[in-house]
């Protein structure tokens, strides 16, 4: 991969990874926060909950379904809320119906090119940025992902020129009021380590910028969980929780995702991990099964917010 880095960008660079894991340390140790009734936050993504066929559903019936399960937070699509106005629906009705059923908007997820290379190509998904910012933050959200979508077979991408980009993306989500998140690809040729996510967070140089981890996506990206460590777990406001089998990176695909605690992670040592850095947010359930979308939408909620629980207990016992 073409870094495109002089030995005094470097130095500075790592440097800054380095110190990134003590800026603010946590006040609480994972010990305290094992003692607490609830610790984190349980939201669930809606891809979770695709049709059989792996469209997704209506927002208007993911709410529900989110809300009857007793999760905190809905992770919706862009995609989702866009056919909720088509369909006839508002925002702000979409923003009451998620306020009845007791949730927030914790995160969302879009797919603006704000990467590449090409600078009308750039400009343009800015602006769709924009408009996507205007959707989730009139839904209740504060959050949208911010994914390497145009850099996935770009193994040359600089991570210099992404860090600069992510930066007018942060700022973007400034003016805003809803924060960008650095979304870990594991299966992307661009953005898929972590000591790349990290890079562009810290480069970036905006105070608000923070990434969006995924179990899965550590994995199959090929980093350690030990590189975990070195993040600021404050810079971690949402993960997506999942698990996956027994099968090697190079060959395990997003639909192999399963429950948490139905896999191999090693999830005890990925929260020890995220606590110890700071960590105490939102987990957010993404699991794109397509044998659970052919089950009871809501037994497949259920399930997964009660998975995410036992494994929380799980570690709060040891």
């Amino acid at each position: 991969m073409r870094i495109n880095l002089n030995r005094r960008q470097w130095i500075g660079g790592t440097a800054a990874i380095a110190a990134s894991a003590t800026i603010a340390p946590n006040a609480y140790s994972a010990s305290d926060i094992k003692k607490r009734d609830k610790p984190f936050r349980f939201c669930l993504n809606t891809s979770t909950i695709r049709t059989p066929d792996g469209k997704p559903r209506a927002l208007r019936e993911s709410i529900e379904i989110v809300g009857k399960a007793g999760y905190d937070g809905i992770e919706p699509w862009i995609g989702e809320i866009d056919d909720y106005v088509s369909g006839g629906g508002s925002l702000e009705d979409a923003r009451k119906k998620i306020q009845d059923q007791g949730l927030t908007v914790d995160s969302a997820i879009g797919f603006c090119k704000w990467i590449v290379d090409d600078d009308q190509e750039r400009a343009a998904a800015l602006e769709q940025l924009k408009k996507d910012m205007e959707k989730v933050r009139s839904i209740g959200g504060t959050r949208i992902a911010a994914p390497p979508v145009g850099a996935t077979n770009n193994p040359n991408m600089s991570l210099v020129d992404a860090s600069r980009r992510f930066h007018a993306v942060v700022e973007l989500g400034q003016q805003m009021g809803v924060k960008a998140e650095l979304e870990l690809w594991g299966f992307s040729k661009f953005l898929h380590s972590l000591g790349e996510l990290a890079y562009v967070a810290v480069e970036c140089g905006h105070p608000d910028a923070i990434v969006l981890p995924d179990v899965y996506h550590i994995y199959k990206g090929g980093s350690d969980f030990a590189g975990l460590k070195f993040l600021n777990g404050k810079s971690i406001e949402v993960l997506h929780m999942n698990d996956y089998p027994d099968i090697t990176r190079d060959k395990i695909q997003d639909a192999d995702r399963v429950y948490p605690g139905n896999g191999v992670a090693p999830l005890n040592r990925i929260l020890d991990l995220l606590v110890d850095a700071g960590f105490d947010g939102t987990f957010s359930l993404e699991l794109f099964n397509r044998d659970y979308w052919k089950q009871d939408p809501q037994v497949v909620a259920n399930t997964g917010l009660r998975k995410m629980q036992e494994c929380i207990a799980a570690w709060q016992s040891t």
